[in-house]
Parts: structure tokens; C-alpha cells; sequence
């Protein structure tokens, strides 16, 4: 790790406390913004069901990203802004 020690992340984990198995990433588009559940996907079969079509909301293959050390390490790096959900 960067400069984030375990230490940092153990304390976001007892400020923070909430859903293990999955967070909430920033979004921000055409001047609105909000959080929405951090998901894995694959892009290229995504983007064959939008072209037919369909949208995130009904892609039937994500799943949810969990809260682990790395993506605790990225929002104190600053590289995402993550949310615990509850």
C-alpha cells in the first residue's frame, strides 16, 4: 500500500460500519449526482444486452462489488468516493 497503512483502513472500518458485502460508489452526470451500489460486470456482454435494448437496471449478470481493504484503500487515496450501506 501507498501511504494508507492497515491502520487507516481499520479505522474507517470502526467509523464506518455497514454492509460487508457490498458498498456505494459517487456518480456524477449531466449536473446531477448520487451513490448507487459498486457492481461487477462484464462490459462487452453488457453492452450487447444495451444494444438490444436492455438497461443496467434489468442486465441480469452484476453482482455486487464487497467492501474489501482495496476499495477502502482507493476512497482514502482518493481515487473513489465510496459509501457504506446499511
Amino acid at each position: 500500500m501507498n501511504d494508507i497503512s492497515n491502520e487507516h483502513i481499520n479505522t474507517f472500518r470502526s467509523l464506518f460500519k455497514g454492509r460487508e458485502d457490498v458498498f456505494a460508489v459517487r456518480w456524477e452526470k449531466s449536473g446531477k449526482s448520487g451513490y448507487m451500489p459498486a457492481y461487477q460486470y462484464d462490459p462487452y456482454h453488457y453492452r450487447a444486452h444495451k444494444m438490444n435494448g436492455g438497461t443496467f437496471a434489468n442486465y441480469p449478470h452484476k453482482t455486487y462489488l464487497p467492501l474489501t481493504d482495496s476499495e477502502i484503500q482507493k476512497h482514502l487515496e482518493d481515487f473513489q468516493q465510496a459509501g457504506v450501506i446499511l
